[in-house]
C-alpha cells in the first residue's frame, strides 16, 4: 500500500520532505503549491543550509521528486521571496526557474504578490513583495479560470464598428468576469473596481489565521491556485506545508490535500487548524475581503503632536 492510498481527507505528516517524498507514488498529485524556506536564519531552518549552492542543491533534490509524483498534466505553484544577508538580496524564484526549467517545466506565469507590511529596511527599500512561479510539467495542463475571475471594471464595453461582422456593437467582455492577472496587490476593493490585480493581506499582527509561525502565507493565496489549476477529487501536494495553509484550501474546496512538516509543533498546528476547519470554528479571512484601510479618525492614522513639533509646525 502506498503512503498516500491511507488518505481520504487531508492530512500533514511529520517528517522531512528530503524523506517523505521518497514514499509518495509517482504520477499521484495534480498540483504541487508549496511556500520553501529562504534560507534567511529563521527557527525551523537554523543550520539547514551552509550556503547558496548548499540551497541550490536542496532545492533541486526536492524539484527532482516534486516531478516524479506529479501527473503529467500538473502543475506546481512555487512562492518565494528573497534571501537576504547583509542588506543584500538574492531573489529566490531566479534560482527556482533554473531549478525547474533543467527538468523541462514551462513557466505559465510569474505572479508578484505585492502586501502592505512586513520588516522595515533601515540600509536598502523594505520588502514589500514575493513571487509565486506557476510551472506546468508539460504543455498539456489543466486551467479553470472561470472560479478565480474578478469583475470587470467596465462591464459595459462593447466591441467597435471596426470589429469583424457579427461582433461589432456585442458586449466586449466575459459576464463571469476577467482574468485578474499576474499581479496580486492584496485589496479587494481595488482589484475589483480600480486595477487589474488582487491584493491580500501577509498574515500578520491581527490577521485572522495567525498562528506561531513566522512565514504563514494566507490560505486565499493557496486557495486561487488550487481553483484555477485542479478540480474536486484532486489530490494536491504541500512539501513545506508549516501550519497547513494548502491543506485547509484543498479540504475547503473538496480537494485532498497531503502535507509534510518537519517541526512538530507546526504539524501539530496545521492538524488541529485542520479539524477546527472540518467543525465550522476555524477562523478564516474571508476570500476578497477588502483590506482594512484607516478613516482618518483613528488615532494611529492621525499626524502626531509630537512630529508636527519637530517640523515645526506646531
Amino acid at each position: 500500500m502506498s503512503l498516500t492510498d491511507e488518505f481520504s481527507s487531508s492530512t500533514v505528516l511529520l517528517g522531512d520532505c528530503t524523506n517523505l517524498l521518497q514514499s509518495l507514488p509517482a504520477s499521484r498529485f495534480a498540483l504541487v503549491v508549496t511556500s520553501p524556506p529562504y534560507n534567511i536564519g529563521k527557527s525551523y531552518e537554523k543550520d539547514s543550509f551552509r550556503n547558496y549552492k548548499h540551497y541550490e542543491q536542496f532545492t533541486a533534490e526536492v524539484a527532482k521528486e516534486l516531478d516524479r509524483v506529479l501527473i503529467g498534466n500538473g502543475s506546481i505553484c512555487w512562492q518565494v521571496g528573497n534571501h537576504v544577508r547583509n542588506s543584500e538580496i538574492t531573489p529566490l524564484d531566479f534560482l527556482a526557474f533554473n531549478v525547474f526549467s533543467s527538468l523541462g517545466y514551462k513557466l505559465r506565469s510569474r505572479i508578484v504578490w505585492t502586501f502592505n507590511f512586513g520588516l522595515h529596511g533601515s540600509r536598502r527599500f523594505s520588502g514589500r513583495y514575493e513571487v509565486l512561479l506557476w510551472f506546468t510539467k508539460n504543455d498539456s495542463y489543466k486551467f479553470n479560470l472561470d472560479p478565480v475571475r474578478v469583475p470587470q471594471k467596465y462591464p459595459g464595453k462593447r466591441h467597435s464598428s471596426k470589429k469583424a461582422a457579427g461582433q461589432a456593437g456585442k458586449l466586449s467582455g466575459n459576464p463571469l468576469g476577467k482574468n485578474p492577472g499576474d499581479f496580486w496587490e492584496f485589496d479587494a476593493s481595488a482589484a475589483f473596481f480600480d486595477k487589474p490585480i488582487w491584493r491580500l493581506p501577509n498574515v500578520k499582527a491581527n490577521h485572522p489565521e495567525k498562528t506561531a509561525h513566522p512565514c504563514q502565507f494566507p490560505v486565499e493565496v493557496a486557495e486561487r491556485c488550487i481553483l484555477a489549476l485542479t478540480s474536486e477529487g484532486d489530490s494536491i501536494l504541500d512539501p513545506f506545508a508549516g501550519v497547513g495553509s494548502s491543506m485547509l484550501a484543498a479540504e475547503k474546496h473538496s480537494r485532498i490535500g497531503i502535507g509534510i512538516e518537519k517541526e512538530a509543533s507546526y504539524q501539530k498546528l496545521a492538524m488541529d487548524r485542520l479539524e477546527q476547519l472540518r467543525a465550522g470554528t476555524l477562523p478564516l479571512r474571508p476570500s476578497g475581503k477588502p483590506v482594512a484601510e484607516p478613516d482618518g479618525r483613528a488615532k494611529v492614522a492621525t499626524y502626531p503632536l509630537e512630529w508636527m513639533n519637530a517640523e515645526g509646525k506646531g
